[in-house]
């Protein structure tokens, strides 16, 4: 190290040597590449942390592989109809247009609109209007859900009791339509199980649904019936 220079009433100043100051700059630029490489690995880290859940959510979102959960249960009086109401009720984890909700049980009414609330379980301004054919198997809707989980809530009649065998099994299928580079594309995802009408009392038939049906029921009274009118052998008829 040189020697300080300084004037009357100032503080002294090193000045490095040449070799001093080659070391020191050495030093300086593997310190920043130090720097460099861990605000990258940091920058790198972050990239992935906001990438993984866009593409979690791009795959959660797929409107052609939704998922859905409902159930059914007991509807509300409706004016002029002394049917008996069932009501449905479901959610998705992206939006939809539209969606069908079949029944094994013969649909002689269909309500609408169908309303649309919020995960605070506020009514929301979108709604679904339905119709199908009467009697039949289905009711048809369409409207809109702005995002996923909003539940729809609709209901359809039926000329049965809704707790007596068969009791009406719905499915549900929902579809989404919406425009990509300015075409309408279409996607539909299902069916989804909304199951037997809730609040009924258990019975053998409540193991089973659409998906695992209850096995057919046995004929061994048929099969004995019919081994005591078989006809007789030859034998037995040359002996007759």
């Amino acid at each position: 190290m040189r020697a300080p220079t300084t004037e009357p009433g100032e503080n002294p100043i090193l000045i490095p040597k040449k070799n001093e100051m080659e070391n020191l700059l050495r030093a300086s630029g593997a310190f920043h590449r130090e720097v460099t490489l861990w605000l990258a690995a940091i920058a790198g880290a972050a990239a992935l942390s906001l990438a993984s859940p866009a593409l979690s959510q791009a795959e959660e979102s797929n409107p052609n592989n939704y998922n859905c959960l409902g159930s059914t249960s007991a509807g509300k009086p409706v004016e002029g109809s002394e049917e008996q109401q069932v009501q449905y009720s479901f959610y998705c984890n992206g939006p939809i247009t539209g969606y069908e909700v079949q029944s094994q049980v013969p649909v002689t009414g269909v309500s609408s609109p169908a309303i649309v609330t919020s995960t605070a379980k506020k009514e929301l301004p979108d709604t679904f209007s339905c119709s199908g054919e009467l009697p039949g198997w289905a009711a048809n809707c369409v409207g809109s859900t702005a995002g996923g989980y909003e539940t729809v809530t609709g209901q359809f009649a039926i000329g049965t009791k809704l707790c007596a065998e068969p009791r009406a099994d719905a499915l549900l299928t929902v579809v989404y339509a919406y425009l990509e580079k300015g075409k309408i594309v279409q996607a539909i995802s299902g069916p989804y199980e909304l199951g037997r009408p809730a609040g009924c009392k258990a019975d053998w038939y409540s193991h089973f649904n659409r998906f695992n049906p209850a096995p057919l029921p046995s004929n061994k009274r048929t099969a004995k019936k019919g081994a005591r009118h078989k006809r007789p052998s030859k034998a037995r008829s040359k002996r007759r």
